[in-house]
């Protein structure tokens, strides 16, 4: 099997986290594992495999740990499947989906499920200066195409919007626009199958104004309450919100949805969903999955089975006449 780690993206160091949390957790009698580290320009370590089938006979799995651009958002699907090799994780459609928040709500809301009033902006298109949006401040700016939370402010006035939209920009050329919910952060882990399913959530408690990058990674100070303290009924619609999610954007294996909970109204919100949750120590996903009553190292033996299966599946169609 091969682990893939590291890349190009922003989320570079936590990649490197969650790759020595799966190494360490993975049945070293079950495994030989390979890995693959891929540095900040993009260079591999060793070369990469080749994208061809049939030429990678060590190879019989594969774990992509590599978090945000260029390896959440179908770009290394791609070349595994082109290479015929069998990977944990949603695929190349699901992938680049999920990545997109734009898209992801789209979706979400063409399936009825309930997203927050929001805008997208492209990059060279309008006028940081002059943008003004259809709901009222605070409002959350945020790269399409980001993880982490990184790139993303809280613009509470014009002038913060103005300052907010040049930071986006930096990391995408498409900007989502949000309205701020003022209430509760919440998340639930999906793991696929027939049919997917849910953990318990957990209730996410930042010490900053929202959950940001250094919140998650660096501060240690953000609170989590596991299992949030929700009525039953609050539970379960986060379940079925979170597999909904899962399905309506067709994601495979694994997941993380994230959650917005109106303080005035109590009403749930999907806020986005990640393909490749983060697998370091701290992570909310193997967390909650633990607490469900699957140990971490029971998760990726489940996960590389799901892996399994799929490309058995897929290896049953025909591609040519």
């Amino acid at each position: 099997m091969a682990i893939i780690f590291g890349g190009r993206s922003g989320e570079h160091e936590i990649s490197l986290r969650s790759a020595t949390s799966v190494k360490k957790a993975l049945h070293s009698d079950k495994y030989e594992i390979h890995e693959y580290f891929i540095d900040k320009s993009g260079k591999w370590n060793p070369a990469p495999f080749t994208p061809e089938p049939g030429m990678n006979p060590d190879i019989d799995v594969v774990i992509p740990m590599l978090h945000g651009t260029f390896g959440e958002d179908g770009s290394i699907q791609g070349l595994l499947e082109l290479a015929d090799l069998p990977y944990v994780g949603a695929g190349v459609l699901a992938s680049a989906i999920s990545m997109d928040k734009s898209v992801t709500k789209r979706l979400c809301k063409e399936a009825g499920l309930p997203v927050v009033e929001h805008v997208v902006l492209t990059r060279g298109h309008f006028d940081p200066q002059s943008v003004t949006l259809p709901f009222p401040f605070p409002a959350f700016v945020k790269p399409a195409n980001l993880g982490s939370s990184v790139g993303i402010s809280k613009a509470k006035n014009a002038k913060e919007l103005q300052s907010a939209l040049e930071t986006a920009s930096q990391y995408d050329r498409k900007i989502v626009v949000e309205r701020g919910v003022q209430g509760r952060e919440f998340e639930c882990a999906v793991l696929g199958g027939n049919p997917p399913t849910a953990t318990m959530p957990c209730e996410i408690i930042p010490s900053e104004e929202f959950y940001t990058y250094d919140d998650k990674y660096l501060l240690d100070k953000a609170r989590i309450e596991l299992p949030a303290k929700l009525s039953g009924p609050q539970t379960e619609e986060v379940k079925r919100l979170s597999i909904e999610c899962f399905e309506a954007v067709g994601c495979e294996g694994m997941a993380r949805v994230d959650f917005l909970m109106d303080a005035s109204s109590g009403q749930f919100f999907v806020n986005e969903i990640n393909t490749i949750p983060g697998f370091t120590s701290i992570s909310m996903f193997p967390k909650m999955w633990e607490y469900s009553g699957v140990e971490y190292s029971n998760l990726l033996d489940r996960l590389i089975q799901l892996a399994l299966e799929r490309a058995e599946a897929r290896r049953q169609l025909q591609y040519s006449r």
